[in-house]
Formats: structure tokens, C-alpha cells, sequence
């Protein structure tokens, strides 16, 4: 290992209209509205299948173009921003955000759903492009560590609250119109955001900046696409399917040819020498494995509350309530706490209480769950992922130097954002295998034949064996009906429980990672970050 930068403290960016504190508020405006659309979107899929009539895989890219085309290009704009100026870029991403947010919100007639697709791919374009300068511009807006780890918190914890709030916004949304009206409400925020923007906020870029690694692009976003092609096909065909095989040997591929390439790259998009810096690399290893684990309580338990506990979108509202304030205090303490603590300790403690509230959660929820109970572990899960994700943040930006801020900002987001799809993708699957199999079990004890067992699992899968109508189906069929509703939530259980314990499992791990790393002495490497000559 060797030591990270010595990035000393100079005075900081000034802000045009204002201050800083304005400048802040406008980066959290510019973050809240690229993680919203996280989440936001998941509680219309219901919504867009009944008006457009389409499939459930149809609905999957409704998610996934987003989230693939923002952790596909993010990485690269952090270098585009680098060079061409991080305001500048910024202002370019959010247009594009709200060109995607209109073709989305205006996606009529037989092609509706390509142009929803299409419009969702364009928009996280738009977010890759505008927000890695929400968290590169803080390295110039407070330049001393203690300023900057507040201004940190606030930006974990506005990116906290944003996916928290997504559920709850879009269906209040939903409530009021239909799922076009997701995508006007970021179209409004989003031209808020640009005018705010373009007024208060400084332009800073690197003065040495090079030009964008074009190669490092091309393979590193298409060893991100590939691998989450291939994990959400593998969900419904399996991993053994000819399609998936080659979208996995791509994905290796590309992973050998962009580490290659960048090695030898003169101005590379992610140098991996900065692997070499036990901060920079903790920092992404956490922030990949708190959003896989994140998603596993947004996602799975949201789902379960609603189909199985037959919970209304208020009562879960306020289930998640608890969490999402205590996740949003614990970001904003938690710059305080990583000054006085330091970043070995903060990242551990934070890992700790996140995988203990997974655990209490997987443990604490069922048919019938009592309020308290679950809304303790949830609260603990949001307290570990406030916690977690500032320390995170604050060292991939401290171990980098400034003008490489770009580069770290879109590393560290990147990380998040594939840890978000991987997550949703790799925990879907173990859920739906989960399911079947346990259903398929249970079944089989019940005496039923295989043609009605395909039957159930298929009523189960897509959704139409859950909630109370289900309940009253199956009660016209007598104990039998009830019998197999029953294995149907029993399963549906049996996956959330294994997907909050493997998430709990890998955040522990990672606790126990960056505390083995960052308590390593470490070796000096001069030249390692170099501009000119033979070493960076």
C-alpha cells in the first residue's frame, strides 16, 4: 500500500451568488433529484403495465436503462468535467436529464414503450453527466477536512433522503394523476436545479486536464452493461443460458482489457495506481456494498410489506418513516463523528450497525410484524447506512488530489450505482429462486399436481396471488386455497430472509475489510501521483 496524498488546505472556490451554504443547497438540489429517480420509479410499474399492457421484463428496462446508462457513464464524466469544467458539464447533464424526463412523461401510442425506455436511458445520461460534479465541487468549495466532512454529511444525507422518499413521492404522485406525473415533477425540479445552478455556482476544472480516456470508456462501460445484462437475464433464463454464458465472458473480457489499458493508458480514466490507496480503496469497496445492501430494504421489504402483510402505501410510509429521518441525522452527525473518530473506526462502526439492523430486520419481519419491532431494525439499517456511506465518501475524496476530484467523485458513485443495479439484480434472483423452490416444496407435501403448481408459481411470480383479493380467491377453494396462499407467503418470506441475510453478510465483511486495510501501516509511494514525467 502506499500513503494517500498530502492535499494541503487552500482557500476555498468562490461562489457567485450567496456563499457556500447557497452553493450546497444547490448541489443537493441538482443530487436529490438524480437519486430520486432511483426509486421513485418502481411504485408506477404497476401503473405503466396496466395503461401500456405490457410484459414484466418490459418493466425491468422501465428500471434498468436508467440505472445502467448512469453507472455506464458516470465514470467518464467525472474526467469530462475534469477537463472541460465541472459546472459546465453539470448544466449539460441536467438539460439532457429533462429532455429524457419529457420523452419519458410523453411515451404514447404502439411504440409507448420504447420511447419510456428510451427516454429513462437518455435521463440517466443526464444524471451521470451532472452528478459527479455535486460531489467533485465540494472538494473546492470547503477545502480544510472539517469543513468539508459536514458538507458531506449533508450531501450523504440529501442522497439518503432522496431514496428514501422515492416510494412515498411517486405514489403520492401516482395518486394524484398517473405515472406521467413522475416525469413532469422532474422536469419541473430539474429546470429549478439548471436556472439555480447556472446563477450560483462557481466553475473550477483542472488546468492540466487531458483528454477523456475514450478506450477506458468504451470497456469499462461495457464490462458495467454486460454484467448487468447478464445477472437480470440469468434471473428469468438462468446462468446456464447460451446468451447469458456470452454476456459473462464479455464481461471478463472487458474487465482484462480495460485493467490493461489503463495501466498503460497516459492520462487513464480510473488509474488503478490509486487502488494502491488503502482510503480510495475501502472508500469504493463500502460504497458498493452499502447500495447492494441498501436496495435489499428500499426494494424486498417495501415489496413484502405491500403483497403479503397487505400493508397500504401509508402505513408503510410510516413503517420507513424512522429510518429515513434517523439515516438523514446520522449522515449529518457522522461528518462529525469521522473528525473525531477517524475513518477506520467511523467505516467499521458504520458496517456494524447496518448489518446488525439487516439482521433484526430479517428476523423481526413476517405475516404479521409489530410495528415497533421492525420499525427499531429498519431505523438501525438507515443508521448504518448514514454512517457508513460519509466516512466512505469523505476518504475517496481526501486520498485524491484536488484536481482528480472529478475522477474520485465518479469512481466513488459509480461504485454505489452498480452496487444499486448489481444489487436489485443478484437479490431478485435469489429471491425468485428462493420462492420457487420453497413453494414448489411446499406444494408438492400439499398434494397438488404439477400443472396447478406451475399455475401458482406463476400467479405468485407476477403478482397476481398476493393482497387481499387473493385472499378471498382463495378462500372460495377452502383449506386447500388457503393452504397453498399460505406456502405462497411462506416462500415469498423464506427469499426476503435470505436476501437481508446475505446482505447483512456482505456488509459485514466489508466492515471487517476497511478496518484491516486502513489499520495497515503504510509506505510512502513518492511520484505516485505525479502530472508530468514517467510517474503520476
Amino acid at each position: 500500500m502506499v500513503s494517500p496524498v498530502d492535499i494541503s488546505e487552500g482557500e476555498a472556490a468562490p461562489v457567485r451568488r450567496g456563499g457556500r451554504s447557497i452553493a450546497l443547497a444547490v448541489l443537493s438540489v441538482v443530487l436529490f433529484l438524480t437519486f430520486l429517480d432511483n426509486t421513485i420509479v418502481s411504485v408506477a410499474l404497476g401503473n405503466i403495465q396496466t395503461e401500456l399492457h405490457v410484459g414484466v421484463s418490459a418493466l425491468q428496462w422501465v428500471v434498468g436503462a436508467y440505472a445502467l446508462t448512469f453507472a455506464g457513464a458516470m465514470l467518464a464524466f467525472g474526467m469530462v468535467g475534469d477537463e472541460f469544467g465541472r459546472k459546465r458539464v453539470m448544466l449539460i447533464g441536467i438539460v439532457i436529464f429533462c429532455g429524457g424526463s419529457v420523452l419519458s412523461a410523453s411515451a404514447t401510442g404502439k411504440d409507448a414503450i420504447a420511447l419510456l425506455i428510451a427516454g429513462r436511458a437518455v435521463m440517466g445520461f443526464g444524471a451521470a453527466a451532472s452528478e459527479p460534479g455535486t460531489l467533485s465541487m465540494l472538494r473546492h468549495l470547503y477545502t480544510t477536512e472539517r469543513t468539508r466532512a459536514r458538507a458531506l454529511g449533508v450531501w450523504t444525507a440529501v442522497s439518503g433522503l432522496a431514496l428514501a422518499l422515492g416510494p412515498v413521492l411517486g405514489g403520492a404522485l401516482i395518486g394524484a394523476w398517473n405515472w406521467r406525473a413522475i416525469f413532469w415533477f422532474n422536469l419541473i425540479v430539474g429546470v429549478i436545479a439548471l436556472i439555480a445552478a447556472a446563477i450560483v455556482l462557481p466553475e473550477n476544472s483542472d488546468p492540466e486536464a487531458y483528454r477523456v480516456d475514450i478506450p477506458g470508456f468504451v470497456f469499462g462501460g461495457a464490462a458495467i452493461s454486460a454484467l448487468a445484462f447478464a445477472v437480470i437475464m440469468a434471473e428469468s433464463s438462468g446462468f446456464a443460458s447460451p446468451v447469458v454464458i456470452a454476456l459473462l465472458c464479455i464481461f471478463v473480457a472487458a474487465v482484462f482489457a480495460f485493467g490493461w489499458w489503463e495501466y498503460k493508458a497516459p492520462h487513464p480514466l480510473l488509474d488503478p495506481r490509486f487502488l494502491r490507496v488503502p482510503r480510495f480503496l475501502t472508500a469504493n469497496v463500502l460504497a458498493f456494498c452499502a447500495y447492494f445492501a441498501t436496495f435489499a430494504v428500499f426494494f424486498f421489504t417495501a415489496l413484502y410489506l405491500e403483497e403479503v402483510v397487505n400493508d397500504s402505501g401509508f402505513q408503510i410510509a410510516l413503517i420507513f418513516l424512522p429510518m429515513t429521518v434517523l439515516m438523514v441525522l446520522a449522515s449529518v452527525l457522522a461528518g462529525f463523528w469521522t473528525i473525531s473518530a477517524g475513518l477506520r473506526w467511523s467505516m467499521f462502526a458504520g458496517c456494524l450497525l447496518f448489518g446488525v439492523g439487516l439482521l433484526l430486520t430479517g428476523m423481526t419481519i413476517n405475516p404479521h410484524p409489530s410495528y415497533l419491532p421492525l420499525a427499531a431494525s429498519l431505523s438501525l439499517a438507515g443508521i448504518g447506512v448514514g454512517a457508513t456511506v460519509v466516512p466512505a465518501t469523505s476518504a475517496a475524496l481526501s486520498s485524491i488530489p484536488p484536481e482528480r476530484s472529478g475522477m474520485a467523485a465518479s469512481a466513488t458513485n459509480t461504485s454505489r450505482e452498480i452496487g444499486a443495479v448489481t444489487g436489485v439484480a443478484v437479490l431478485g434472483a435469489l429471491v425468485n429462486a428462493q420462492l420457487h423452490s420453497d413453494i414448489v416444496a411446499r406444494m408438492t407435501k400439499l398434494g397438488l399436481p404439477v400443472g396447478l403448481q406451475n399455475y401458482v408459481i406463476n400467479e405468485v411470480e407476477t403478482g397476481s396471488a398476493t393482497g387481499p383479493l387473493a385472499a378471498k380467491q382463495a378462500a372460495a377453494y377452502g383449506a386447500i386455497g388457503k393452504d397453498v396462499l399460505n406456502a405462497a407467503y411462506n416462500a415469498f418470506e423464506a427469499g426476503l430472509h435470505a436476501a437481508l441475510y446475505l446482505s447483512c453478510g456482505l456488509v459485514l465483511v466489508a466492515g471487517v475489510f476497511s478496518f484491516i486495510v486502513l489499520g495497515r501501516r503504510e509506505q510512502p509511494g513518492p511520484g505516485l501521483f505525479k502530472r508530468n514525467g514517467g510517474d503520476r
